[in-house]
């Protein structure tokens, strides 16, 4: 109890300190259909390299404070569940744990030793009501007398033959727990974890390609893709770009249902696509028009249009924060880096069939150009590698502003997309 109070007291006295800049990010975890079920938080101080967790108690009391108190859960993970990395002080109750047992999962990290204190902690936390996961389980004898206490077992599977994978599924899934196959890098990889009988995925897996050797562009998505690459043109206007949606009859509907929503607020309702881009503006009807379309190609998880618009917002974001001479066009950049996982087309094919200005062409295909470090920015906030969050010599702090607008922003258009498609 008093090491809870000196932990509390120190971040009292920090706050009169200047504060620190911390990167809090999250990961997605799927579900067997690739529904999204959780999301794991990522994070790491300004000066202190909590990657390698030398401070890990520390670590953790900072992305505790600064998720539940500056950000909030809600804004970080909506309504889903939140798997947080726990350090040995806070299983063995040195240290509070001011979290909901109800959307939080407690993430037990590989490094921690399953001494007495430690099995007692989490017994204590089962009472509670917490849920368990165990992280990087690699079923050592050591480590065995956690299973009882865990709901979830993560098995990391880079870097695994597929017989090494199967051995620990077969000791591991008689015992009634939940497993997690993680760092999973590609859909041949998931479909085999998945085909094994995992239940929950966690990797970069979904933002990549499934590409089949000789796979074309579908005509409809490809007329659909010419519209999106039209729309990015910087000499459209507003009589073109009316024009070009009215000749869409889905998309109008979409877009007029959208403006007509509660959270314009329009004192009339509007009726017209011409009014409608009027009063959006030309950029906003472009790029909600480009997701409209995206979230209809295929079949694809629902997730992967999430990144995509996650992408997209933060590059553009980032790109405003620079004084960029077009900031909709690095939303553009954001956005079109998914298309090879959307389309299971690769990408230098899918540029040759859109007229592109050079400067998208080159930060798709070669990484080239300001767009491109907005994008590298971006993935790199996205898989947590805080060491390659850089961008423009921007601040930490507006990096890390652009990520929660962009979720905030995100959060509001899939619900209305999922609002106009149903």
């Amino acid at each position: 109890m008093e090491a809870s109070a000196a932990l509390w007291k120190g971040m009292d006295s920090a706050s009169t300190q200047p504060k620190q800049d911390i990167f809090v990010g999250r990961q997605p975890i799927y579900g067997r259909r690739l529904e999204l079920y959780a999301y794991e938080l990522l994070y790491r101080g300004a000066d202190v390299d909590y990657a390698d967790f030398s401070e890990g108690d520390r670590a953790t009391s900072q992305v505790l404070l600064n998720t539940f108190t500056e950000f909030g859960l809600e804004r970080i993970v909506g309504g889903h569940l939140a798997f947080i990395n726990l350090t040995r002080g806070f299983i063995v109750g040195e240290y509070p744990l001011p979290v909901p047992r109800t959307q939080v999962v407690l993430e037990v990290l590989e490094d921690v030793p399953p001494d007495e204190q430690v099995i007692e902690g989490l017994k204590s936390l089962r009472q509670r009501g917490f849920k368990i996961a165990l992280d990087d389980f690699d079923c050592e004898t050591e480590r065995l007398p956690l299973l009882a206490l865990a709901d979830i077992v993560k098995l990391d599977i880079l870097g695994l033959e597929e017989q090494k994978v199967r051995e620990r599924f077969e000791l591991l899934k008689p015992l009634g727990l939940k497993l997690l196959a993680e760092k999973i890098e590609t859909r041949e990889q998931f479909e085999l974890c998945r085909d094994m009988g995992f239940d929950y995925f966690q990797g970069y897996f979904l933002a990549k390609p499934n590409v089949v050797s000789g796979q074309s562009i579908p005509a409809n998505n490809l007329n659909l893709l010419r519209l999106m690459a039209e729309f990015q043109s910087p000499d459209h206007d507003l009589e073109r770009v009316a024009e070009i949606v009215s000749q869409d009859v889905a998309l109008s509907y979409k877009l007029l249902r959208h403006i007509n929503a509660a959270i314009y607020g329009m004192p009339r309702r509007i009726d017209s696509v011409k009014e409608t881009v009027t009063y959006l503006g030309l950029s906003t009807v472009k790029n909600l028009a480009c997701l409209f379309i995206l979230s209809g190609v295929n079949e694809q998880p629902r997730e992967l249009l999430v990144t995509a618009m996650m992408r997209a917002k933060m590059c553009e974001l980032l790109g405003r924060a620079s004084k960029a001479a077009n900031p909709p066009s690095y939303f553009t950049m954001g956005l079109f880096s998914t298309l090879d996982a959307l389309l299971n087309v690769p990408m230098d094919r899918i540029v040759k069939k859109l007229p592109l200005s050079e400067e998208l062409q080159l930060g798709l295909l070669e990484g080239r150009g300001p767009m491109a470090e907005a994008l590298r920015c971006t993935l790199a906030y996205e898989r947590g590698d805080w060491d390659a969050v850089d961008c423009f010599g921007l601040s930490r702090s507006t990096i890390k502003n652009a990520f929660l607008e962009a979720v905030i922003w995100v959060e509001a258009v899939d619900k209305e997309i999922a609002a106009v498609a149903a």
